[in-house]
């Protein structure tokens, strides 16, 4: 069976690395001193490109991971008493242990559902009207996860219809992004539209799963919000001494349009993968390839030796099956060698390399 190519998996955008365009910048930041936490030039630089992408001003705050994205940001919004409703499938519910709930110091995560990882006005109005007593936690936010955490996208109709429903309902709405660059790559949409045009408070702005080393940027299009915000980062240990490091990489990312480019080219290697995969015999999709994930079932034995072979993936996230990821860097030969192998795991005969490669590319 074919094993993955070099070192490339399709387990996660995580195992992905730094994109040249970025490293040089943390090259360039390497050289000579520069003020600490976040008083240096680097840093003010990467604040005002960041505005320059949503084409408003903003206030922008680098943190190193998402969960302290999340975490922290929510905590800006929400007291202890208060409640946060977000899709039974969110990053904040499944993936960041209790960290929303920590960092406000228990502010409750409640549970609406729809399909594909979508969270629907309809839920979100349930929600909110199942109780107004004072033992419940009063519901004061909306996250949103996009793309989702099951690979699909929210539409600016479909945001703009949970933006009158939050806004009615007097809920801010906070957008999980980790995979922002993904969603507006599918989406072809400017980054305005989806985030403080379509209502949007506070965004979480991932840099880590499109080409950076590590590295979020919490973004407050509502910058009332962000009042002390500083201090919440210092209390949570997420306050870098040597900002540069964490926020010159992002000028990389940002200038000439690199973050778009990584984004689009892990979302075709997913359409790559998809078209690959869809007419085997025992693989089944679960959910719409609309950014940089494939979900899909396949048997019990047919992953065994999709294991054996070296292959590494999830089975857990979202609502179950296999999910494989692609990113910034994955290659053709990578996602071929998959299809290959799980097409020789499910007992099928191989086509000749040539016959592989033009049908892909049809």
């Amino acid at each position: 069976m074919n094993a993955p190519t070099d070192t490339q998996q399709l387990a996660s955008d995580n195992y992905a690395g730094i994109c040249a365009e970025a490293f040089a910048h943390l090259e360039a930041a390497n050289a000579g001193h520069a003020i600490a936490y976040g008083d240096d030039v680097w840093t003010a630089r990467a604040k005002a490109a960041i505005e320059d992408v949503f084409e408003t001003a903003c206030e922008v705050h680098f943190v190193f991971n998402g969960t302290a994205a999340n975490s922290l940001a929510l905590s800006a919004i929400c007291q202890s008493y208060h409640s946060v409703i977000c899709h039974e499938l969110a990053h904040i519910e499944t993936d960041e242990c209790g960290g929303p709930e920590f960092f406000s110091n228990g502010s409750k995560l409640l549970l609406g559902g729809g399909a594909n990882g979508k969270l629907t006005p309809a839920a979100v109005e349930a929600i909110f009207r199942k109780r107004s007593d004072i033992h419940y936690p009063k519901p004061q936010a909306v996250s949103l996860t996009q793309a989702t955490e099951v690979g699909t996208v929210y539409t600016p109709d479909e945001l703009a219809a949970l933006q009158a429903t939050a806004r009615r309902l007097g809920l801010h709405l906070h957008m999980d992004g980790a995979r922002l660059a993904n969603a507006l790559a599918s989406l072809g949409a400017r980054p305005k539209e989806i985030t403080w045009q379509a209502g949007i408070d506070v965004l979480c702005f991932g840099g880590t799963k499109n080409g950076l080393a590590v590295g979020e940027a919490v973004v407050f299009f509502n910058t009332a919000l962000a009042r002390d915000f500083a201090y919440r980062c210092k209390q949570a240990g997420q306050l870098a001494s040597k900002m540069r490091f964490v926020s010159a990489p992002w000028l990389g990312l940002l200038d000439n349009d690199t973050w778009q480019r990584n984004a689009a080219h892990a979302n075709a290697m997913a359409q790559r993968l998809a078209k690959g995969l869809e007419p085997l015999p025992g693989v089944h999709r679960l959910f719409p390839v609309e950014a940089n994930s494939v979900f899909v079932s396949l048997p019990e034995a047919v992953i065994t030796r999709l294991h054996a072979a070296g292959w590494r993936f999830y089975t857990f996230i979202g609502a179950g099956g296999v999910r494989l990821m692609t990113s910034w860097n994955t290659r053709e030969e990578t996602v071929d060698a998959f299809i290959a192998t799980t097409r020789q795991a499910l007992g099928e005969t191989t086509p000749a390399p040539a016959a592989v490669a033009n049908s892909l590319d049809a």
